[in-house]
């Protein structure tokens, strides 16, 4: 890879890695709802511009069923469960279990008629990913807590279904209309119940820029940085940079909010890492020499979305 890449990899993994820290910075004085349509209505608000100079809107009337599924699972439905867990968990946490992504869209891509062969390497990485959510999950799940984490994993659902629908559906949709117009769908959603729960006081400043940060970096900037990386790296390398995240999650959250980092959280993101690496990992070439479908799909839904929290 490039220094280009190398430097657009870099960047990738610190702002889809620290979502998590500023929600967790703006879940202490704006609700839920305020945090959501904050950061889809900026994200929106930015690349929107972009997305009217490419002339391309009009594409998306067609597909107007798959791209509310896909905003769904992909923004309105996960980053109100993820806020609102992160009311009661530590957002290393949160970046932890959503390390587990790729395990789940292996399962999913699977029982919704996927035609990847499940090896016993994959198996294997199934299972030991599945093993790393359970240590890092399992303390957890007994009592005010296990909402929260049910909440997380739910969020990983969606982030590992929508991809799918981008993969099956949205296949021919220029991505940054698409971005604009789930965005802006999110930010619709959300607009009454955060009109309803707009502060009555001017939150803080570091909360504030924790808002911006969520909607110009952590989305729209993010966004133009990925697309930029898949043309100088292609989608397979460029998409190596999840499995960096969850550490920079963790990295955050212990250094600027002093969230213990513990034997558990390092042992279960072994665990995870490891188990995505091998249940994604590509399969080998058929007699014909074509190779069988990936674990994950092409993963336009990852770049309209975040791909961090």
């Amino acid at each position: 890879m490039s220094r280009r890449g190398w430097v657009l990899f870099a960047v990738m993994c610190v702002v889809w890695g620290i979502p998590y820290l500023f929600i967790k910075v703006a879940d202490g004085q704006v609700a839920v709802p305020v945090i959501v349509f904050a950061r889809t209505a900026l994200g929106a608000a930015v690349l929107l511009p972009l997305a009217l100079r490419s002339g391309q809107f009009r594409v998306l009337r067609r597909y107007w069923r798959p791209l509310v599924a896909f905003a769904t699972l992909e923004m309105i439905v996960p980053w109100g469960l993820l806020s609102d867990a992160e009311r009661r968990l530590p957002s290393s946490l949160a970046g932890l279990l959503i390390a587990a992504v790729p395990i789940i869209g292996v399962v999913v891509a699977r029982l919704t008629g996927g035609t990847e062969r499940l090896t016993a390497r994959r198996w294997a990485g199934l299972v030991i990913g599945l093993a790393g959510v359970g240590v890092l999950a399992g303390p957890h799940l007994g009592g005010g807590s296990a909402w929260p984490v049910t909440e997380v994993l739910l969020v990983a659902a969606g982030y590992a279904s929508a991809p799918l629908i981008a993969a099956r559906k949205l296949g021919d949709v220029p991505a940054l209309p698409m971005t604009v117009a789930c965005l802006s769908l999110a930010a619709l959603v959300w607009a009454p119940a955060a009109a309803a729960a707009w502060p009555h006081r001017l939150p803080s400043g570091r909360v504030l820029a924790a808002l911006a940060a969520l909607g110009v970096i952590c989305t729209a900037f993010a966004f133009i940085v990925f697309l930029a990386l898949i043309k100088e790296a292609g989608t397979s390398r460029a998409m190596v940079f999840t499995y960096v995240n969850p550490a920079v999650a963790v990295a955050a959250g212990v250094a600027l909010l002093g969230e213990p980092f513990t034997a558990t959280i390092a042992a279960s993101f072994a665990l995870i890492l490891a188990g995505c690496a091998l249940a994604t990992a590509p399969q080998p070439a058929t007699a014909d020499g074509q190779g069988a479908e990936g674990g994950l799909p092409a993963p336009a839904g990852r770049a309209a979305g975040r791909g961090d929290g």
